[in-house]
C-alpha cells in the first residue's frame, strides 16, 4: 500500500515505519522535521513539510494521523493549550477536508487519540463504550476524534481512533524518561501511587496499528492498551525490580502540582483502561502483563 503517516518522526512513528517498510509498503511522511524524515524513518521514505505540498493527483491507500505537538513538555499557558489543541484537532480537520477533496480517496483513516479521553476515573475499569471525562484532556481527546471521524461522515472513509495508553519502548518515550532516575536508585511513585497507568509494549502497539490497517471490519475507537493495567505503585515496584535497584522514594502530589500545575493531572490521575474491542478482533498480545514485558525491553 502506498501510506501517509503524520507525525511519522515520534516514537511510534518510527517503529511503524519500520514495521510497514519491512512489510512491503511505500511510505510518504508529514513531519515538521521535515529534514529528518530520511534519518529517522528510513531512506525510502517520502518526505512532506505541510499538506500543501500533498498534490491533488497524488493517492494514498491508507493514512495513519499521529501528529501532535508533546503534551507535557511545557506549562499549559493558553498559548500553549492552543498550539496543543492545534497540532491535534486542527492539523486532523485540514487532513480530513484535503481527503474530501482529492480524487482518489484512501480506504482508511487511522487517528490517534489517548486514553485521556475518559478524564479521571478512579477505579473503574473503562472500556470503549465508557464516556469521555470534562478535563482538558478529555476535552481535547473528543474534538480530535469528532475531527476524524468526518472522514467517515463526509467521505465514506473506514476511521479508527487509537486511544493510546503510554507506550513502553527502549527507544524513548515515559520509559526512556523514567530509566536514568531508576538506575541510579532513585526512582519514586508519584502521589500516593494508587492512580492507574494504563500501558502497552510497542511491538504490541504497532502489531495493533497493522491488524486495524489491513482489517475491514475495524472501525470505531479501540483502546491501544495492554490487558492488564497497573497502579503506578505497581508500575515504580516492578521496574525497579528488573533493573535491581530500590524505589524508596515518593514524589509528593502538592510538590508535582506546585512544579507542574494543571499538567501535574497527566501523572497524578488516571485511567484503568481495557482492550476490549481489540479482542473482540482476535488479537493476542504478545506481552499482556508489565513484568515480562519490562524484561523484553531492558534485559
Amino acid at each position: 500500500m502506498r501510506v501517509l503517516i503524520t507525525g511519522g518522526t515520534g516514537l511510534i512513528g518510527r517503529a511503524l515505519c519500520r514495521a510497514l517498510l519491512a512489510d512491503g509498503h511505500h511510505l510518504t511522511v508529514l513531519s515538521r522535521s521535515y529534514e529528518a524524515v530520511k534519518e529517522k524513518c528510513g531512506r525510502d521514505v517520502i518526505a512532506l513539510s505541510s499538506l500543501g505540498s500533498w498534490w491533488h493527483n497524488e493517492t494514498f491507500d491508507a493514512i495513519i494521523n499521529l501528529a501532535g505537538e508533546p503534551i507535557i513538555d511545557r506549562k499549559w499557558t493558553n498559548p500553549q493549550k492552543r498550539c496543543i489543541w492545534e497540532s491535534r484537532v486542527g492539523l486532523t480537520r485540514k487532513l480530513v477536508h484535503r481527503i474530501a477533496n482529492v480524487e482518489r480517496k484512501p480506504t482508511v483513516l487511522l487517528s490517534g487519540s489517548a486514553v485521556g479521553y475518559y478524564g479521571s476515573r478512579g477505579d473503574t475499569p473503562l472500556d470503549e463504550s465508557s464516556g469521555q471525562g470534562d478535563d482538558f484532556g478529555a476535552k481535547l481527546c473528543a474534538a480530535w476524534e469528532q475531527a476524524a471521524m468526518k472522514a467517515a461522515e463526509e467521505s465514506g472513509v473506514r476511521v479508527c481512533l487509537l486511544r493510546t495508553g503510554a507506550v513502553l519502548s527502549r527507544d524513548g518515550g515515559m520509559l526512556g524518561r523514567m530509566l536514568p532516575a531508576f538506575r541510579w536508585g532513585l526512582g519514586a511513585r508519584l502521589g500516593n501511587g494508587q492512580q492507574w497507568l494504563s500501558w502497552v509494549h510497542i511491538d504490541d502497539y504497532v502489531a495493533m496499528t497493522l491488524k486495524l490497517l489491513a482489517d475491514p471490519r475495524a472501525s470505531g475507537a479501540y483502546n491501544m492498551t495492554a490487558p492488564q493495567p497497573v497502579t503506578n505503585a505497581e508500575f515504580t515496584a516492578a521496574l525497579a525490580r528488573i533493573l535491581c535497584r530500590p524505589a524508596l522514594f515518593a514524589a509528593p502530589a502538592w510538590l508535582l502540582r506546585m512544579a507542574l500545575g494543571e499538567r501535574a493531572g497527566l501523572l497524578l490521575e488516571g485511567q484503568r483502561v481495557l482492550p476490549v474491542r481489540m479482542g473482540e478482533l482476535g488479537y493476542r498480545f504478545s506481552h499482556p502483563e508489565l513484568k515480562g514485558a519490562l524484561f523484553n525491553l531492558l534485559i
